[in-house]
């Protein structure tokens, strides 16, 4: 796969508001083809908070922000899209439509700052900076990403269709050396890691920070995967027999895999603690 396919954002990824704000042309697939986040690391972040209070930064359709309530917080989600901000206030959640980096805290403070796979859609200054504002003395701030890794066969499958399709897509913007074809899924989203880790840095707010990693499987049928295709940043923008031929190339592959696979996940945590 290379290196920034349209699961595996650029490391200017904040600046594509386009993409960012896409999410939301199917909020209700999005829901509920998108995975949940490790049970054990909602645990670990909450552990290693002072409190209960979260604030959820590009919340969506409200996936991390219920689990982390079910885990006993109150969470405050804060998410650009009105669309997804909409479908998340359906189960209860309470969520204000803006950026993190425009958005108004009015002197509310929180325990932990957290954003499920939406970090790189903000400025990494600018919304460590507002996360700093915002902790308590001790508070953490636990941006996590879900990284992935599918079989070869499909990853290659849809690389050459994305490309033959959307040519100019930024992900498709330089060719891949072999030695990145070589790495790992983990390896090669280290340069988003290491921006955020590096945006934190920049504060001066922050201990040093540290990457948390849980790795799970999860399998997926061909309709379940051609169900979370769509909800794929880049893909949202394709018109619909874009879209369907991508997912025409995605699905063969997988019904000459049996009709299901496996996908490896690992989701990775940037955190650190506010200490001034």
């Amino acid at each position: 796969m290379p290196t920034n396919t349209p699961e595996q954002p650029a490391p200017e990824a904040h600046r594509a508001r386009q993409v960012a704000e896409s999410f939301g042309t199917d909020a209700e697939r999005y829901d509920r083809a998108r995975p949940p986040y490790p049970d054990a690391m909602v645990d670990r972040i909450v552990a290693a908070s002072p409190g209960t209070g979260v604030l959820d930064v590009g919340c969506g359709t409200g996936i991390a922000a219920r689990q982390f309530r079910a885990a006993g917080c109150t969470v405050l989600g804060v998410e650009p899209d009105a669309r997804m901000a909409e479908f998340a206030r359906r189960d209860g959640l309470e969520v204000e439509v803006a950026t993190v980096e425009a958005w108004e805290p009015a002197g509310r403070m929180f325990d932990a700052v957290v954003a499920g796979t939406a970090w790189h859609w903000v400025d990494p200054v600018a919304g460590a900076a507002k996360a700093a504002r915002v902790l308590r003395p001790g508070g953490l701030l636990a941006p996590f990403w879900h990284v992935f890794e599918p079989p070869p066969a499909l990853a290659d499958a849809f690389v050459e269709a994305y490309r033959r399709i959307a040519p100019d897509a930024p992900a498709n913007a330089r060719p891949v050396s072999e030695e990145e074809r070589s790495k790992s899924a983990v390896e090669r989203y280290q340069p988003l890691l290491t921006k955020a880790a590096d945006g934190i840095r920049e504060t001066g707010a922050f201990s040093e920070p540290e990457q948390w990693r849980f790795d799970w499987e999860r399998s997926y049928t061909r309709d379940e995967w051609l169900d979370h295709l769509p909800t794929s940043g880049g893909l949202t923008l394709l018109s619909p027999d874009e879209l369907a031929e991508v997912l025409e190339s995605a699905g063969a592959v997988v019904d000459a895999m049996g009709g299901s696979f496996t996908m490896r996940y690992a989701t990775v945590v940037v955190t650190a603690t506010r200490i001034r």
